[in-house]
């Protein structure tokens, strides 16, 4: 592996070999996401928690500080809204020569196995590979399933996974789903747990992603189960234990009742 490629990767995943990203992308494709209407407001308090911001072009130049930044992950894909016709016709929105400007760690995309539009978005993924190996930059693929959230199964995301992995993606990023250890076995880089739309409950999520980390995948991508809770940084704190502190769900959930509690005295302080 080439020094560059290798110091960028070494940036988002850290010495035990694990990952907490945070991503603010939402806004690509959703317009104003609640909690993230503001989203340097919003991130702020979570950086020194996260290993890596997965951001726009137009977000990380607007809202994120690059004298107190952290590793970037940068959305190069987009193109269609919610309004849209098709998720899936994503095109790439931002040139490599961009991702060096801004300094990034990483470029990400989506791909859309299984849709209208699968075969461009493989293609997508292949170009961006090749660009990226020629600069040693890291692409990391997003197993996107557009508003058919029934599509996360093994069978499906094992698909997925494999096929980003052998067009080049260094990193995948995928959803967590019974029989998850069927698509860690299946793909020969590195996992990445995406969150999805908000859990009911903490204890959800760290119940998933406990049981994905011991299963394989190296950490996670969480957006809206971080910043769309009531208490944000208990939440990241909470899912730092588990991923670097081999915390067990109880004992993230113990801490995040902890870290809640301490808030909540903060402010009838005031």
């Amino acid at each position: 592996m080439d020094w560059g490629m290798e110091n960028r990767l070494s940036q988002l995943i850290q010495a035990d070999g694990r990952c907490l990203f945070l991503p603010i992308d939402h806004g690509y494709f959703q317009g104003p996401t609640y909690k993230l209407e503001e989203p340097g407001k919003t991130i702020e308090p979570l950086l020194p928690y996260a290993d890596g911001i997965f951001v726009t072009r137009g977000v990380l130049r607007s809202s994120i500080d690059p004298k107190k930044s952290k590793p970037i992950i940068l959305r190069v894909s987009g193109g269609t809204s919610m309004v849209g016709n098709d998720l899936a016709h994503e095109g790439i929105t931002t040139s490599m020569e961009e991702a060096i400007r801004l300094n990034v760690a990483a470029v990400g995309l989506s791909i859309f196995v299984g849709t209208d539009y699968e075969h461009d978005s493989l293609l997508n993924l292949a170009k961006l590979v090749d660009e990226g190996e020629r600069y040693g930059i890291p692409v990391m693929a997003v197993t996107a399933v557009g508003k058919e959230l029934e599509k996360r199964n093994a069978r499906y995301l094992v698909l997925c996974s494999r096929i980003a992995a052998e067009l080049g993606a260094r990193i995948v990023k995928t959803y967590y789903c019974e029989g998850f250890e069927k698509v860690v076995g299946g793909c020969p880089v590195p996992i990445v747990i995406a969150g999805g739309p908000k859990a009911d409950t903490a204890l959800e999520v760290f119940e998933f992603v406990y049981d994905g980390v011991q299963k394989g995948a190296i950490g996670v991508n969480l957006g809206r189960n971080v910043w769309q809770n009531d208490y944000p940084v208990a939440m990241i704190r909470a899912l730092r234990e588990i991923i670097h502190g081999n915390a067990t769900p109880k004992q993230a959930q113990e801490l995040y009742d902890c870290i809640r509690s301490e808030e909540l005295k903060s402010v009838k302080a005031r």
